[in-house]
């Protein structure tokens, strides 16, 4: 697999990750591998991902140093371009890493030598009834001490705008879109529509649409369902809904949620993958959906998802179930799997190879 051009995204407040950035240079510079530093904070205002891939001479593989908000910040790069993202991780809870920093080297020497899987992960894109915008006073309300917002979405002058299905913009999330109160004394009010069909109209702290991957997210903490990141739905979840029907609901790939500000509510905020991109008034609506495109991860093996689930989630055994001091036998078997097994997706064996971990 060609690898001419490295993109590097680096979580700057973490020194370990800045000692590694420098590793990863010089592993570059060794191979005539052309590597470069994207620091979307670098002129003091925070940049779009086209122009942060263009100044990075559109890169063949993102990689990120740091944890799931860095791969977050390199999924959103990658995507501009169809590039292929490696997360080193650095993290404490974070699921979207692949690779502990040991293995830094030998993941990068596994990409350019195409000894690696691409696993592919859906995003969401999105329309909306209006340009979204940030009201000027809004940034320093909601910065708390963080680097400047993103600029606000770039209308998509490759789709058909305008009419009753709003206008395409310029986003890609691979957690969530959120719309979410402003006011702390009153909740949001939205009517939800599942697959051009009205559901419900709530009253809620937050309405969030998730992608799989984005499941054990903010989704997690709302009380959303854990999805394997190789399944495809979008999953809606309320926030603290003012009814009785608070739920998630799993839609279909192709089966878009619309989310509109009812006249009677306050103004809402536009939240993608947890960062401010915009503002809507009463009236306003935006409509979540699959992105034609995929997100193109670098695996170097199959990720053991539920191990790791069990393990950053610090999942307990009931008391009841070892209650005779034994511990929960390990598994998967030892053995290949018979015939009837062998077309289903199986975890490997502990420590049988690079991506096992």
């Amino acid at each position: 697999m060609t690898v001419s051009r490295i993109g590097l995204v680096v979580h700057g407040g973490r020194e370990e990750a800045v000692r590694a950035a420098d590793s990863v240079r010089t592993w570059c510079a060794a191979r005539a591998v052309q590597c470069t530093d994207i620091d979307v904070w670098n002129e003091g205002e925070r940049h779009s991902a086209s122009d942060e891939v263009e100044s990075a001479g559109d890169p063949d593989l993102i990689v990120t140093l740091g944890g799931d908000g860095t791969f977050l910040r390199g999924a959103r790069l990658a995507a501009e371009h169809d590039a292929l993202v490696l997360g080193v991780d650095f993290g404490r809870v974070g699921f979207l890493t692949e690779v502990p920093v040991t293995m830094m080297h030998s993941a990068l020497d596994a990409v350019r030598e195409g000894r690696i899987t691409v696993e592919h992960r859906m995003m969401l894109t999105m329309r909306s009834s209006c340009p979204l915008k940030v009201p000027e006073d809004m940034e320093a309300l909601v910065r708390y001490g963080r680097g400047p917002l993103l600029p606000p979405p770039r209308v998509r002058a490759d789709c058909t705008s305008g009419g009753e299905w709003g206008i395409a913009l310029h986003v890609t999330a691979l957690n969530d879109v959120v719309l979410e109160k402003l006011s702390r004394d009153r909740q949001v009010s939205v009517g939800v529509y599942l697959a051009g069909r009205l559901l419900a109209a709530y009253s809620a702290d937050a309405l969030l649409v998730a992608t799989p991957t984005g499941s054990t997210a903010y989704s997690f903490a709302a009380g959303g369902p854990v999805v394997s990141p190789r399944a495809e739905g979008l999953v809606f979840t309320p926030v603290a809904p003012h009814m009785a029907f608070n739920r998630s609901v799993v839609a279909a790939p192709d089966e878009p949620i619309g989310l509109r500000v009812l006249e009677r509510s306050g103004q809402a905020a536009v939240s993608v993958d947890g960062q401010l991109r915009g503002v809507l008034d009463p009236g306003d609506w935006i409509g979540v959906y699959a992105a034609p495109r995929p997100l193109r991860a670098v695996r170097l093996g199959p990720m053991d998802f539920y191990g790791r689930l069990r393990e950053r989630m610090r999942l307990t055994d009931a008391p009841a179930a070892v209650a005779d001091g034994c511990a929960v036998p390990l598994w998967p078997a030892t053995t290949p799997p018979p015939q009837d097994l062998a077309h289903l997706a199986l975890p490997a064996t502990p420590g049988s190879g690079a991506g096992a971990h």
